[in-house]
């Protein structure tokens, strides 16, 4: 039985980044997926960050319907992206339910991570990787927005496309990356309440340049927050932001389910 009102039937939505390829996920991925239709979350992306994460998302793409693969290395994993690695993800990327490159990028939060030259090194290989296949990209960025943005900037990026995933900037932030060509993906961190700054961003984001997503496992919105979010919870994402834009939840989900399309090239 659905959970929401059957007789309110909620147009369908698009989880752009979430990892049904993770741990806490792989014992049971046809639970998630299906709980997530529930809501009529009726396609997403399953985004990998390492050897074993991009295998499980092809599979996961290759089985369920309605989810698509972005394969690449997170900046904490790089240690790993040697020549074996890059050979591998080359011949993933031309996977049929490959979609896109991801997630790549800069993070400088974790004293532990690899240092900035080396995620720098690796970010500018797979940007290079998104150029030669035209995949567009999906950018991780953490406490590294400068320097992410001076790597995009001499990468060509409008010519392949990509998205900055679960954006934490303020507007001004946004308005950079956005003259990059850009799309700006918001996650739960958008539906806080004292996330002013990233309010502040969705209001300047053209609509036809605007995705949600979970980033599940982490951060879940409002009124999950504290729980372990899962793909059903982009609800509850899209319903608040529709909300700051004076949009109906349908009106968001549609035109975000739209624009998924276009950006990673899916036939609806």
């Amino acid at each position: 039985m659905a959970i929401y009102d059957p007789t309110k039937r909620p147009a369908s939505a698009f989880d752009t980044h979430t990892h049904l390829n993770d741990d806490v996920f792989w014992h049971d991925v046809a639970a998630y997926w299906a709980r997530a239709r529930e809501f009529r979350i009726m396609e997403m992306n399953i985004v990998g960050y390492n050897l074993v994460g991009n295998q499980r998302a092809i599979e996961i793409a290759n089985e369920f319907e309605g989810a698509h693969a972005i394969v690449g290395w997170q900046p904490e994993d790089i240690r790993e992206f040697d020549d074996k690695a890059m050979s591998i993800l080359r011949q993933q990327l031309s996977e049929p339910e490959v979609v896109g490159i991801g997630e790549m990028g800069l993070d400088y939060y974790w004293e532990e991570n690899p240092t900035h030259d080396e995620q720098i090194a690796a970010f500018k290989q797979q940007l290079a990787l998104a150029k030669e296949f035209n995949l567009p990209v999906t950018i991780h960025a953490r406490d590294a927005f400068d320097d992410v943005y001076e790597v995009l900037k001499d990468s060509d990026v409008a010519s392949f496309g990509g998205v900055m995933h679960s954006f934490t900037g303020d507007a001004e932030e946004a308005k950079r990356f956005l003259d990059l060509g850009l799309y700006i993906s918001f996650s739960g961190i958008a539906t806080f309440k004292n996330a002013h700054e990233v309010k502040s961003a969705v209001q300047v984001v053209p609509h036809d340049r605007l995705l949600v997503e979970t980033d599940a496992p982490y951060l879940a919105p409002t009124p999950h927050r504290g729980k372990q979010n899962e793909p059903m919870y982009v609800f509850d994402t899209i319903k608040n932001i529709a909300e700051q834009l004076g949009m109906t939840y349908n009106e968001l989900a549609q035109l975000t389910t739209e624009n998924a399309h276009r950006l990673w090239k899916i036939n609806s």
